[in-house]
């Protein structure tokens, strides 16, 4: 069996609480905004939330659950003056494989409440969270 024939699976752990619940309020980016709102973390993943004090901003992975996924060409940002461009060059949330990636800034952390709170997120209410990952400015950061 090779890659291509194993299927993929991504098991969310948590879910985005934010304030957008249509794709119409979502911002074109969340750092244009920096909308607050917070990710609720499953069970098994809050035990070491603490940990994620320590950082500043986050790599929050989403699954674009509301996004479409059969628009492989796109005007960028939705301006029409644009031409028209592969979905992989571009930011778009509908695309072959909806996942979301916003860098955010961790405001909070309440690990008894599973919580984060986090500002500058564009993913909409209900939106579910497959990952976090930390921002390294070493690694992160083009040089």
């Amino acid at each position: 069996m090779t890659t291509r024939d194993r299927p993929i699976i991504l098991e969310p752990i948590g879910v985005v609480r934010s304030p957008l619940k249509t794709r119409d309020q979502a911002p074109r980016q969340g750092r244009a905004t920096m909308i607050r709102a917070t990710i609720e973390i499953f069970g098994p993943y809050r035990a070491h939330l603490n940990d994620l004090a320590a950082h500043r901003h986050l790599w929050v992975l989403s699954w674009l659950d509301r996004a479409e996924r059969d628009i492989l060409r796109v005007h960028p940002r939705g301006d029409r003056s644009r031409p028209l461009t592969h979905v992989l060059a571009t930011r778009s949330p509908g695309r072959p494989n909806p996942l979301g990636l916003c860098l955010v800034d961790l405001e909070a952390v309440d690990p008894e409440r599973g919580r984060l709170e986090v500002a500058g997120l564009d993913a909409l209410d209900g939106t579910p969270v497959v990952d976090i990952k930390p921002f390294s400015p070493d690694v992160d950061t083009p040089h």
